[in-house]
């Protein structure tokens, strides 16, 4: 049976790529009896505004009231993925190697949780981090939070 993230996701693609978007990723997390679903679009190489923020929660939402997929009371937000962008998948973690990156690991992996380095790309199913002249190959299924650290 899919997590309740799996089935969400499987649900809503469609729906934001249907208005000229890409479902950059999606966070759903419970607070006692609320929850909230966070959904970060983009659109590769013009980006995403208040406009297609709006028109994707619209349709979001109308989505979900009709297949009903989250019991009780819940938040939608709708936004880009921001100049922190986080990162969830292989694929997202190859598009921005080169980048420097924020990485919170689930469990300790030799010995520390957070790196902050420069991502170097992937391997099969581990993201490649050089920190401090030493290069880690971390598990994705590890990774509790990436993002990427902005440019000034």
């Amino acid at each position: 049976m899919a997590s309740k993230h799996d089935q969400l996701v499987e649900l809503l693609t469609p729906v934001v790529e249907s208005l000229g978007c890409e479902l950059w990723g999606l966070e759903y997390f419970t607070q006692g009896r609320h929850s909230t679903l966070r959904l970060y679009i983009d659109r590769p190489e013009i980006g995403v505004g208040l406009e297609e923020c709006e028109s994707v929660s619209r349709q979001v939402s109308s989505v979900l009231d009709v297949e009903d997929p989250i019991a009780g009371e819940y938040t939608l937000e709708v936004s880009s993925p921001g100049m922190d962008r986080p990162l969830y998948t292989l694929e997202q973690f190859a598009r921005f190697a080169g980048e420097q990156v924020e990485i919170k690991l689930r469990s300790a992996f030799e010995g520390r949780r957070k790196f902050k380095g420069i991502l170097r790309g992937v391997e099969e199913d581990e993201v490649l981090v050089v920190v401090e002249d030493h290069e880690y190959m971390l598990p994705i299924e590890l990774i509790d939070k990436a993002n990427i650290i902005p440019r000034f």
